[in-house]
């Protein structure tokens, strides 16, 4: 952008400026030019085209002119850095607009406004996006609160590090059948178990693997390869229109209602604003307890409006209010249901029905609560679920009080849906993001 000076004014284009227009260049220093033609060599390609429009202009108006930009001291910053014995090419502040206002700019404060380092403004372009990756990085950093919750799976994997300790190459067999008990106890599932020690003796009989804790790392990688090569999309996936809409769906007493309830807490956190849907219709006091959560989490909430209410009404209804008052994401609550059921399952169709009606390609997210405790009697569960309504990720609750983590990595191996929350705790902040180094180094000791 080239600017003129005339009397009081400055010119750009056909537009004048006066004096009292505050713009970036009041406080700008002016360009010895025979020392700034020198300073070509050095710079990158991007900054030698802009170090060689600046020369052009100022040939036109003589070896001294106002830059009425911040792009010759950006250049001459960058020149600094690569060369910083150099001799300043910018010399002292032209009397020429000594008069002037002056306003300092710095694009790099100005380019975009500040925030802590966990929020993401709902006004800001993709957001959906940035939201899921800073969950993402939340739960790297939530790693103690991951770490204690599965203390009950690392009490029960703790023997692998007694039989690892003083192995030698003669009790190979000994080591390896007693380590295939301890992962099957811990829910790890047959068929997995047994890709994972056979994997071992493999690598041990080729000379491959030569100590204890070789082993254990080989271990260690061979469960993180089973969850990253299947399981890897863990963050929440939006979208790009809002409002976003997140199903919970579940068997009965899972733990939904609380799911919804953290969930919702995690994402307001994150500068969301979140309205939720009491779709739970059938138990009683349901929309009680999603009313506490709501009042909890600070966030509005939909119930039904008279007893006996259909829940894909309810739902459809909240997401219509989600789309009418600018929400970001709608939380949709719905009834349990056994997998077994196949009108309660016929129902759960209705309301993703329901939802698509108000906003082509809703839900983004239909998340599956799964009960820790259950151990691999989830699997069946999970099946059902996603053959009826296309399931996306999962939540696994409860799992503080089991000891049966290796349910994680057969759920992901079994079906390829990725684990996106794990409930580690009753406290507000206890549902984590999944992460699966984190969960691979809380599970081994």
């Amino acid at each position: 952008m080239i600017f003129g000076y005339h009397g009081d004014t400055m010119t750009n284009g056909s537009r004048q400026l006066n004096s009292e227009d505050q713009v970036l260049t009041m406080s700008t220093p002016t360009l010895d030019l025979d020392k700034f033609r020198g300073s070509f060599h050095g710079l990158t390609s991007p900054l030698r085209r802009q170090h060689s429009a600046i020369i052009t202009i100022t040939r036109a108006f003589g070896n001294k002119v106002p830059l009425l930009s911040s792009l010759a001291i950006q250049l001459q910053r960058a020149r600094e850095m690569a060369f910083p014995t150099q001799l300043s090419l910018i010399s002292k502040p032209s009397p020429l607009f000594s008069n002037l206002p002056r306003t300092r700019f710095n694009p790099s404060t100005t380019a975009r406004p500040t925030a802590s380092r966990f929020k993401c403004l709902a006004s800001q372009t993709g957001f959906f996006t940035r939201l899921g990756r800073l969950i993402k990085e939340k739960a790297k950093s939530d790693v103690e609160k991951i770490f204690s919750g599965f203390s009950k799976t690392r009490d029960n994997l703790a023997v692998i590090d007694e039989l690892l300790l003083y192995w030698n190459l003669a009790d190979t067999d000994r080591v390896l059948d007693e380590l295939e008990e301890a992962l099957l106890v811990s829910d790890f599932g047959p068929r997995i178990t047994i890709k994972i020690v056979e994997s071992l003796r493999e690598d041990i009989l080729s000379g491959k693997l030569k100590s204890g804790s070789e082993i254990k790392d080989a271990l260690k990688k061979c469960v993180l390869d089973l969850l990253t090569k299947k399981g890897s999309k863990t963050e929440l996936r939006l979208g790009f229109r809002k409002p976003a809409v997140i199903m919970i769906v579940g068997v009965n007493g899972g733990g939904k209602t609380t799911s919804l309830g953290k969930l919702a807490y995690r994402l307001k956190n994150e500068g969301a604003k979140i309205l939720m849907a009491a779709g739970d219709t059938f138990r009683a006091a349901a929309s009680d307890q999603l009313e506490i959560w709501a009042e909890r989490t600070g966030c509005e909430i939909v119930v039904a409006e008279k007893e006996n209410a259909k829940a894909s009404s309810v739902l459809s209804q909240a997401v219509k209010r989600g789309k009418e008052k600018g929400f970001d994401i709608v939380l949709c609550d719905t009834s349990g249901r056994l997998h077994t059921n196949f009108s309660l399952m016929e129902e759960l169709i209705a309301c993703k029905k329901a939802v698509g009606k108000v906003i082509p390609g809703a839900p983004n997210e239909i998340l599956l609560v799964l009960d820790g405790n259950t151990g691999l009697n989830m699997l069946p569960q999970a099946r059902e679920f996603n053959e009826v309504v296309g399931i996306t990720g999962f939540i696994l609750t409860k799992l503080d009080g089991s000891a049966r983590g290796g349910c994680v990595v057969s759920v992901v191996d079994e079906l390829g849906i990725p684990v996106k929350f794990l409930g580690v705790g009753e406290g507000l902040e206890d549902l984590q993001p999944f992460d699966a180094e984190a969960f691979v180094n809380a599970i081994f000791p």
